[in-house]
Protein backbone atom coordinates (compact mmCIF):
# COMPACT_ATOMS: atom_id res chain seq x y z
CA UNK A 1 0.00 0.00 0.00
CA UNK A 2 1.08 3.48 -0.61
CA UNK A 3 0.50 6.40 1.39
CA UNK A 4 0.23 10.40 0.86
CA UNK A 5 4.03 10.74 0.52
CA UNK A 6 4.54 8.01 -2.08
CA UNK A 7 1.78 9.84 -3.75
CA UNK A 8 3.39 12.40 -4.00
CA UNK A 9 6.67 11.39 -4.62
CA UNK A 10 5.02 9.87 -7.78
CA UNK A 11 3.55 12.98 -8.80
CA UNK A 12 6.90 14.79 -9.25
CA UNK A 13 8.67 11.94 -10.86
CA UNK A 14 5.66 11.73 -13.06
CA UNK A 15 6.32 15.25 -13.85
CA UNK A 16 10.06 15.17 -14.32
CA UNK A 17 11.62 11.78 -13.73
CA UNK A 18 15.02 13.70 -13.24
CA UNK A 19 14.53 15.60 -10.45
CA UNK A 20 17.29 14.92 -8.03
CA UNK A 21 15.90 12.81 -5.01
CA UNK A 22 17.16 15.11 -2.62
CA UNK A 23 14.54 17.82 -4.34
CA UNK A 24 11.87 15.47 -4.17
CA UNK A 25 12.84 14.76 -0.68
CA UNK A 26 12.71 18.11 0.38
CA UNK A 27 9.15 18.95 -1.33
CA UNK A 28 7.40 15.70 0.48
CA UNK A 29 9.20 16.18 4.17
CA UNK A 30 11.24 13.44 4.34
CA UNK A 31 15.27 12.65 4.66
CA UNK A 32 16.78 11.67 0.87
CA UNK A 33 17.43 8.56 2.44
CA UNK A 34 13.84 7.57 3.33
CA UNK A 35 12.96 9.44 -0.06
CA UNK A 36 15.34 6.98 -2.12
CA UNK A 37 14.14 4.00 -0.27
CA UNK A 38 10.58 4.38 -1.52
CA UNK A 39 11.60 5.19 -4.98
CA UNK A 40 13.40 1.82 -4.66
CA UNK A 41 10.55 -0.12 -3.02
CA UNK A 42 7.93 1.75 -5.81
CA UNK A 43 10.20 0.03 -8.56
CA UNK A 44 11.18 -3.25 -6.90
CA UNK A 45 6.98 -3.57 -6.42
CA UNK A 46 6.18 -3.03 -10.21
CA UNK A 47 4.62 0.73 -9.00
CA UNK A 48 6.83 2.33 -11.35
CA UNK A 49 7.60 0.32 -14.68
CA UNK A 50 10.38 2.22 -16.00
CA UNK A 51 12.14 5.71 -16.66
CA UNK A 52 11.98 7.60 -19.95
CA UNK A 53 13.06 10.73 -21.80
CA UNK A 54 9.80 11.73 -23.65
CA UNK A 55 10.95 13.42 -26.84
CA UNK A 56 9.16 16.02 -28.68
CA UNK A 57 7.63 14.36 -31.63
CA UNK A 58 7.83 17.31 -33.98
CA UNK A 59 11.49 18.61 -33.27
CA UNK A 60 11.94 14.53 -34.15
CA UNK A 61 9.81 15.10 -37.38
CA UNK A 62 7.22 13.45 -36.64
CA UNK A 63 4.26 15.26 -36.47
CA UNK A 64 1.52 13.78 -37.21
CA UNK A 65 -0.50 11.52 -35.52
CA UNK A 66 -2.93 8.97 -36.98
CA UNK A 67 -5.45 6.74 -34.95
CA UNK A 68 -5.81 3.36 -37.04
CA UNK A 69 -8.92 1.14 -36.50
CA UNK A 70 -8.31 -2.43 -36.95
CA UNK A 71 -11.17 -4.71 -37.52
CA UNK A 72 -9.69 -8.47 -37.56
CA UNK A 73 -10.63 -11.09 -39.84
CA UNK A 74 -11.32 -13.51 -37.07
CA UNK A 75 -10.66 -13.88 -32.91
CA UNK A 76 -7.82 -16.45 -32.22
CA UNK A 77 -4.68 -16.37 -30.46
CA UNK A 78 -2.81 -17.33 -33.50
CA UNK A 79 -4.08 -13.90 -35.67
CA UNK A 80 -3.52 -11.87 -31.96
CA UNK A 81 -0.40 -13.25 -31.57
CA UNK A 82 0.82 -12.59 -35.40
CA UNK A 83 -0.79 -9.28 -35.15
CA UNK A 84 1.75 -8.54 -31.82
CA UNK A 85 4.72 -9.65 -34.24
CA UNK A 86 3.43 -7.79 -36.82
CA UNK A 87 2.64 -4.21 -34.96
CA UNK A 88 5.38 -5.01 -32.64
CA UNK A 89 8.47 -4.77 -36.05
CA UNK A 90 6.42 -1.27 -37.10
CA UNK A 91 8.13 1.42 -34.80
CA UNK A 92 5.59 3.84 -36.12
CA UNK A 93 3.50 2.46 -34.08
CA UNK A 94 3.51 4.00 -30.77
CA UNK A 95 0.45 2.44 -28.97
CA UNK A 96 -1.76 -0.55 -29.41
CA UNK A 97 -5.32 -1.48 -27.77
CA UNK A 98 -7.29 -4.55 -27.88
CA UNK A 99 -10.93 -3.05 -27.55
CA UNK A 100 -14.71 -4.52 -27.34
CA UNK A 101 -17.25 -2.56 -29.72
CA UNK A 102 -17.19 -2.00 -33.05
CA UNK A 103 -13.45 -1.93 -33.80
CA UNK A 104 -10.94 -4.80 -32.62
CA UNK A 105 -7.98 -2.83 -32.31
CA UNK A 106 -6.85 0.80 -32.11
CA UNK A 107 -3.89 1.42 -32.95
CA UNK A 108 -1.26 5.11 -32.51
CA UNK A 109 1.23 6.40 -35.14
CA UNK A 110 3.29 8.95 -35.09
CA UNK A 111 4.55 9.85 -38.62
CA UNK A 112 6.00 12.75 -40.94
CA UNK A 113 3.61 12.52 -43.66
CA UNK A 114 0.81 10.62 -45.02
CA UNK A 115 3.35 9.17 -47.42
CA UNK A 116 4.61 7.46 -44.62
CA UNK A 117 1.99 6.37 -43.35
CA UNK A 118 0.52 4.76 -46.38
CA UNK A 119 3.77 3.08 -46.39
CA UNK A 120 3.38 1.66 -43.01
CA UNK A 121 -0.71 0.57 -44.02
CA UNK A 122 1.45 -1.30 -46.67
CA UNK A 123 3.38 -3.40 -44.54
CA UNK A 124 0.50 -3.49 -42.42
CA UNK A 125 -2.07 -5.30 -45.18
CA UNK A 126 0.85 -6.72 -46.51
CA UNK A 127 2.23 -8.97 -43.76
CA UNK A 128 -1.36 -9.78 -42.47
CA UNK A 129 -5.13 -9.91 -43.15
CA UNK A 130 -7.61 -7.47 -41.79
CA UNK A 131 -11.78 -6.79 -42.06
CA UNK A 132 -11.32 -3.23 -42.11
CA UNK A 133 -8.47 -0.80 -41.20
CA UNK A 134 -10.00 2.81 -40.70
CA UNK A 135 -7.48 5.88 -40.21
CA UNK A 136 -8.02 8.80 -38.13
CA UNK A 137 -5.66 11.85 -38.75
CA UNK A 138 -5.59 13.90 -35.78
CA UNK A 139 -5.78 17.89 -36.63
CA UNK A 140 -4.72 18.94 -33.05
CA UNK A 141 -3.89 17.60 -30.06
CA UNK A 142 -6.05 19.11 -27.26
CA UNK A 143 -4.31 17.14 -24.26
CA UNK A 144 -0.83 14.68 -24.02
CA UNK A 145 0.63 13.66 -20.90
CA UNK A 146 2.01 10.62 -19.66
CA UNK A 147 1.00 11.02 -16.00
CA UNK A 148 -1.59 8.84 -14.50
CA UNK A 149 -4.14 10.10 -11.42
CA UNK A 150 -2.94 9.23 -8.21
CA UNK A 151 -6.35 9.62 -6.38
CA UNK A 152 -7.14 5.88 -7.31
CA UNK A 153 -3.99 4.07 -5.65
CA UNK A 154 -4.57 2.26 -2.73
CA UNK A 155 -3.23 4.02 0.25
CA UNK A 156 -2.18 2.11 3.53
Amino acid sequence: MLDQRDKRILEHLQTDASTPVADIADRVGLSVSACWRRIRHMEETGVITRRVALVDRRKANLPMTIFVGIRAPRHSMEWTESFRVVIGDIPEIVEAYRLTGEIDYLLRLVVPSVEIYDKVYKTLISRLDFTDVVSFISMEELKFTTAVPMTYLPSA
